[in-house]
């Protein structure tokens, strides 16, 4: 949050309501971080990994094997029960 509406990190804190901050969290949990380079990275990790998967045998590529700075979501728990079958 930092620089947005030009003040401080500490400066937002004091300034934004909880409601606000909810729907700042609502916005980041459906469209990412705000962080310009990250969602670059992503969107080349996408292309990377469809590239990947065209032209491999292999195949399986995820967008996380290219986004370093990115964490793999959580499966969910019937996606672990099919791997455990």
């Amino acid at each position: 949050m930092n620089g947005i509406g030009g003040c401080t990190v500490a400066e937002a804190k004091a300034r934004m309501s909880y409601r606000e901050f909810r729907r700042w969290v609502a916005f980041r949990n459906k469209r990412g971080s705000l962080n310009p380079g990250l969602r670059q990275e992503y969107g080349a990790a996408m292309l990377a990994s469809i590239l990947a998967n065209v032209h491999s045998k292999k195949g399986g590529y995820r967008v996380w094997d290219f986004a370093p700075h990115h964490d793999e979501p959580p499966i969910t728990v019937e996606q672990a029960m099919e791997a455990w079958i």
